[in-house]
């Protein structure tokens, strides 16, 4: 049985991951208190006579609006992985502190902690609440600057993960200008390449466009560079199997994550799986300059 649990921060995208992972077959069940788990666990998994129920893939919302009985979650998981023996995933969604404002300013929604403090202090107890369970977490994803397409991808590249064997890479362009992602295994910094911003006619382009790839492609470097990053991956790629590593998470970045950053991602991405390897590859900023942006990202988000 594939078991999920998705948790985090109010207003990273809990209810829009929750929908897509029903999308996506999984029994859902939100806002479960802790101390549930194990118990429900144990019914959908060796109920019936040992037989199960037939859910094949199940996920708990476990969160804040659970407070003091979120203590119980530490015990909650050691019985699962004691008594039950099923293995699972916990999500974090997170995002910083100024988006999920926004957010919850956006959506006019009331933080499950703002009942006699403000909306910040909220969120900063919020943080402390979830200390632990975030230190228990698989996998971590940060939604600030994540549009909802992108949060699909990320989720469905982790239940491909579930459903295959084998190490999955993913990669992500980025731009330095709106922070690095903050759970990279390895990151690159490709602003030594010659800059296409600075040509008018390549401007507007992303690292996608046939003209971006000419322009980089004239530069020795640029060829060179992914020559040796593709390299790089190809002798270690089996080292990180061995050590049983199920998914690396590779940045690239430029300075704002249109060009530069997209064009070797997808390069990379390219060579990767010209090697065999399972790659997944995501563009964080590519439209997040507003004369580019096609999509409101969670502007209409009601998640809380």
């Amino acid at each position: 049985m594939e078991l999920i649990i998705l948790t985090g921060m109010s207003g990273a995208g809990k209810s829009q991951a929750a929908n897509f992972l029903e999308d996506q077959g999984f029994f859902c069940i939100d806002n479960l208190p802790p101390m549930i788990l194990p118990e429900l666990v144990f019914t959908f998994f060796k109920g019936q006579g040992g037989d199960g129920y037939g859910v094949e893939k199940l996920a708990f919302v476990v969160d804040i609006r659970s407070k003091e009985l979120l203590k119980g979650f530490g015990a909650a998981m050691k019985r699962i992985d004691e008594e039950v023996g099923c293995s699972y995933k916990i999500l974090f969604l997170e995002a910083n502190d100024n988006v999920l404002v926004t957010r919850f300013r956006q959506t006019r929604r009331k933080h499950p902690l703002a009942k006699d403090i403000s909306l910040t202090e909220a969120i900063k107890m919020e943080r402390q609440m979830l200390q632990i369970i975030r230190a228990k977490s698989t996998n971590i994803i940060d939604t600030s600057m994540m549009a909802l397409p992108a949060l699909r991808d990320e989720l469905l590249s982790l239940i491909e993960d579930d459903a295959s064997t084998g190490m999955s890479i993913y990669i992500e362009s980025f731009g330095f200008k709106y922070g690095m992602p903050v759970d990279c295994d390895n990151v690159f910094d490709v602003r030594f390449l010659p800059n296409p911003f600075y040509v008018q006619d390549l401007k507007l382009m992303s690292g996608k466009d046939k003209g971006i790839e000419d322009y980089l492609l004239a530069f020795p470097e640029t060829q060179e560079f992914i020559s040796k990053l593709s390299d790089l991956y190809e002798f270690s790629f089996p080292f990180y199997v061995r050590e049983g590593k199920g998914r690396l998470h590779i940045g690239i970045g430029c300075t704002g994550g249109r060009h530069r950053s997209v064009f070797i991602a997808e390069k990379l991405t390219s060579s990767l799986k010209a090697k065999g390897m399972k790659v997944f590859v995501h563009h964080r900023d590519i439209e997040k300059d507003i004369r580019y942006r096609s999509d409101e990202g969670f502007r209409n988000d009601k998640e809380q």
